[in-house]
C-alpha cells in the first residue's frame, strides 16, 4: 500500500522499470536485427528477465530480513564459488575478450553481479557482529581480505569497473557502520592507487583512460563509443528526437541497449528526459536511505546497514554509468540499474529492491 514512507521508493522504482522496458525495445532494434535477424530479440528477453525479477522481488519481500543475517556467510561463499567456477574450462563464457558469464541453457549468469548483492548482505552482517571492534586493526582488516579476494577474481576476468564498484560499496558500508575518517580516507587512497596501477599496467586500459579526455581526436579508435554517445546526447537537445527516432543506435553507438542506453534516452527524450531519469534515481535512493535511517532508529542495525548498502550500490552504479555516457568518467562496462538490458543485473537489483521493501514493511509492523 502506498503511504508517505514508501511512495518515494515504489513510484520511482516502477517508473524506472517501465522506462527500461520501453528503452531496451527502442535502443536494441537495429543491433538485434543485425545479429539475430529480428528487431525484438533483446526486448523479448528483457521482458522475460523482468518477469523473473518480479518473482525475485516477491520472494525477497516474503523472507524475514533477519534470515539474511543468519545466511550471509552461505550467500558469500556461494557467490565466491560462482566467481571461481568462471575459470574452469568449459564453464565460463568469453565475450569480447572478457570471461564474465556462466551459460546455463539460454541464460547467462554474471557472477560479478551476484557478488555485489552478496557483499552488501555479508558486510552488513559483519558490521553487526563486529561492531564493537570494527575500529581495531583486526576488525578493520577482515572485511578487506574478503574484498581483496573478490577483487582479484573480478579483475582477472578482467572487469575493472565492477571491481571499483564493489570496492566503493564495501568502503561506504564500513564508513556508515562507524570506521574512523582516517581509515576511510586510507581506503579511498588505496583504491585510487590500485586503480591507477591497473590502468597503467594494461595498455588498452591506459589508452581508453587517455582517450576519454579527447574522444573526437580518436574518433575511429578508442574514442568511438564515447564520441557516438556524445553525438547522440547533443542531437537530443532539450526535448529529444522522439521515441524510436534516435540515429546513433543504428549501429553507430556500441552497446546502445546496455552500457550506453542513457545516451539513447537523452537523444530521444532530450535533456529534460535525461534529467527526469536522474531525478527518479535520486528520489529512489533518498527513499531507500530514509528506510535505512528508520530501521536504525528502531534499533535494527542489520536492516539499516542492508538498506543503506542497497541505496549506495544503486547510487554508485548510476554515477558510474551516467558519468561514462557523459564523458566524465573513462569507459567502463556497467549497466544502468533497472533500465539497461542484462538479465543478471536486472533480476538481482529487483531482488535487492524486494529486500528494501521488506525492511520498509518490517519498520512499520515489527518493533
Amino acid at each position: 500500500m502506498l503511504d508517505r514512507d514508501n511512495i518515494f521508493i515504489i513510484l520511482p522504482y516502477f517508473s524506472l522499470l517501465f522506462i527500461g522496458l520501453v528503452m531496451v525495445a527502442s535502443s536494441s532494434i537495429y543491433v538485434s536485427e543485425d545479429i539475430y535477424g529480428t528487431p525484438f530479440h533483446f526486448a523479448s528477453r528483457h521482458i522475460i528477465f523482468f518477469v523473473i525479477g518480479v518473482f525475485a522481488t516477491i520472494i525477497a519481500l516474503s523472507i524475514p530480513s533477519n534470515l539474511f543475517l543468519t545466511l550471509d556467510w552461505v550467500i558469500l561463499i556461494g557467490s565466491f564459488i560462482l566467481l571461481v567456477a568462471l575459470f574452469f574450462p568449459g564453464v565460463g563464457t568469453e565475450v569480447n575478450g572478457s570471461l564474465r558469464w556462466i551459460r546455463i541453457g539460454p541464460i547467462n549468469i554474471q557472477p560479478s553481479e551476484v557478488s555485489k548483492l552478496a557483499l552488501v548482505i555479508y558486510i552488513s552482517g559483519y558490521c553487526v557482529r563486529r561492531l564493537s571492534d570494527i575500529n581495531t586493526s583486526l576488525g578493520f582488516f577482515r572485511p578487506l581480505v574478503v574484498l581483496a579476494l573478490f577483487g582479484i577474481l573480478i579483475m582477472s576476468q578482467p572487469d575493472l569497473g565492477s571491481t571499483l564498484v564493489i570496492g566503493a560499496l564495501v568502503i561506504a558500508i564500513l564508513f556508515f557502520a562507524g570506521i574512523s575518517f582516517l581509515q576511510f580516507s586510507l581506503l579511498i587512497l588505496l583504491m585510487a592507487a590500485l586503480a591507477a596501477v591497473a590502468i597503467y599496467l594494461e595498455p588498452y586500459r591506459y589508452i581508453r583512460f587517455i582517450s576519454f579526455t579527447e574522444p573526437f581526436e580518436n574518433f575511429y579508435g578508442p574514442g568511438w563509443q564515447l564520441s557516438n554517445a556524445l553525438i547522440g546526447i547533443g542531437r537530443g537537445e532539450w526535448f529529444g528526437l522522439g521515441l524510436g527516432n534516435g540515429l546513433q543506435k543504428n549501429l553507430y553507438l556500441p552497446e546502445p541497449h546496455t552500457d550506453f542506453i542513457f545516451a539513447v534516452i537523452v537523444e530521444e527524450f532530450g535533456l529534460v528526459g535525461g534529467l527526469m531519469v536522474i531525478f527518479l534515481f535520486a528520489l529512489l535512493v533518498l527513499g531507500i536511505f530514509k528506510t535505512s535511517i528508520k530501521a536504525l532508529e528502531l534499533g535494527k542495525l542489520f536492516q539499516g546497514l542492508l538498506a543503506f548498502g542497497a541505496g549506495i550500490l544503486i547510487a554508485i552504479q548510476v554515477v558510474f554509468n551516467i558519468g561514462v555516457n557523459l564523458g566524465i568518467l573513462p569507459t567502463k562496462g556497467l549497466t544502468l540499474p533497472f533500465i539497461s538490458y542484462g538479465g543478471t543485473s536486472l533480476i538481482l537489483f529487483m531482488f535487492l529492491m524486494g529486500l528494501v521493501l521488506r525492511i520498509n514493511f518490517e519498520n512499520k509492523t515489527i518493533k
